[in-house]
């Protein structure tokens, strides 16, 4: 009798997806602390900056992790997973401890612009990763628990940062303690991390023959990168799936833009109490993320590979579009929080549908295709933030203003879930010949 018959299968993946968990939750304390640190007096009181410069230091990360999204993916395609992300995770910890160091506006957009660069192959590397990892059918849910640990540490941030500046005294430890704990996850991934289940000492055959291990694939060699390039501008796919990506962060970055500042402004409510309103609409999100990746997955069997992808998507766009028609018609703070929850529920719930469909046409270049589409879906989150203020200049008056800015929100989403309806995630992005032999089919559900 065989091992994979005779012995149970070890759970290494269960700890793979664990430890992404803690990578994607540091990833998000480590993007989202300096909005909270340039509040605190002690900063204030260090480096004398103005709005504007705040909003510069503050919007250039989003910039060099948008650009950086491909590259890095790619450097995880060609050396692996493992060394990697390992990598991204040192720099970007370093990266936050020198912000501590700095006392300048100069220095501060250097530190924000490095940070971005590093943080860039974060997602794209994870998602290669678990398209080594996980079985077909089990791909939307550990890409919802990856992604849910960056939700996590991007609704507890603003606290975590804020009691511990308090605590402290100062701004600058804070920097100094995210970016020592960085380190200490870095080490620990590397533990715990190998890049295919045939590689981990402690991962046994009835694991690797649960996980229905992809066939072994060479590194992508750098002079085939010009045509991997080529090769996802002639992908429909791909494009409907960047297209979506920015359209759906379109209509989410409101949320963690300009939420709070419309119900301080628009429904009178005050700073603290439009925070825990906030963190309550985000943490929809939290509970969309777990249900995506159980629908997702359920799709799958159900549906088959195509439509299992595209119905999560597509109840997706139309739910978080829906909710936020619903904001036209709320009277109160407490209804715009709940629409708005259900926005933040719904963009989430199609959240691992979209990582596994990239997952599923990725095949070598998993991370570098994932990169694509995220760098689009980041300029989608770089366009609300200049796209509100002018949608709020064309209105006669701030409630027609924002009744544009819900429109325009709403109308992304309704159009993300129309364009899902042409993926194919049966069609790899990317099929070159190696030593003559065409790559395997892609595999059945």
């Amino acid at each position: 009798m065989s091992d994979a018959a005779s012995v149970s299968p070890t759970r290494v993946r269960g700890r793979i997806i664990a430890v992404s968990m803690a990578m994607a939750f540091i990833l998000y304390l480590d993007r989202i602390c300096l909005a909270e640190i340039v509040k605190a007096a002690s900063f204030q009181q260090d480096i004398a900056l103005t709005k504007e410069q705040i909003g510069r230091v503050l919007g250039v990360f989003f910039f060099s992790y948008a650009l950086f999204q491909v590259p890095a993916g790619w450097a995880s395609d060609r050396f692996g997973a493992r060394p990697m992300l390992t990598t991204y995770i040192v720099l970007w910890s370093i990266f936050t401890a020198l912000t501590g160091l700095v006392s300048s506006f100069p220095g501060l957009v250097a530190m924000r612009l490095l940070c971005g660069a590093a943080e860039a192959g974060a997602y794209p590397t994870s998602g290669a990763l678990i398209r080594r990892w996980m079985p077909l059918a089990e791909r939307a849910r550990a890409s919802s628990l990856v992604t849910l640990g960056g939700r996590i540490g991007g609704t507890l941030a603003p606290f975590l940062t804020a009691w511990m500046v308090v605590g402290l005294g100062h701004w600058r430890p804070v920097l100094w303690i995210d970016g020592a704990v960085g380190l200490l996850i870095a080490a620990l991934y590397w533990h715990v991390v190998r890049n295919r289940p045939e590689d981990h000492p402690a991962c046994n055959a009835a694991e690797r023959a649960h996980i229905g291990s992809p066939p072994v694939e060479p590194p992508l060699p750098s002079r085939e990168l010009g045509r991997v390039l080529g090769a996802f501008c002639r992908s429909r796919s791909l494009w409907l799936n960047a297209g979506m990506q920015f359209l759906i962060n379109f209509g989410w970055a409101f949320l963690i833009t300009w939420l709070p500042t419309y119900l301080k402004e628009a429904k009178h409510v005050e700073a603290v109490a439009g925070g825990r309103m906030v963190t309550l609409v985000l943490a929809g999100g939290m509970l969309g993320q777990i249900a995506g990746g159980l629908y997702a997955d359920w799709c799958v069997r159900k549906f088959g590979l195509r439509w299992g992808r595209r119905v999560p998507l597509c109840t997706s766009g139309t739910l978080a579009g829906a909710a936020y028609i619903g904001c036209l018609y709320a009277g109160s703070a407490w209804a715009v929080v709940g629409f708005c929850a259900v926005v933040s529920f719904g963009v989430d719930l199609g959240a691992p549908a979209v990582w596994a469909f990239l997952q599923d046409i990725g095949g070598r270049v998993t991370a570098a295709a994932a990169g694509w589409a995220n760098m689009w879906g980041n300029f989608g989150a770089s366009l609300t933030a200049m796209m509100v203020p002018w949608l709020l200049a064309v209105g006669a008056n701030d409630e027609e203003g924002h009744r544009y800015v819900f429109l325009a929100c709403a109308g992304a989403l309704f159009i993300s879930a129309f364009a899902a309806l042409g993926l194919d995630a049966s069609k790899p992005v990317w099929r070159a010949p190696e030593n003559g032999v065409a790559p395997a089919a892609t595999p059945r559900v």
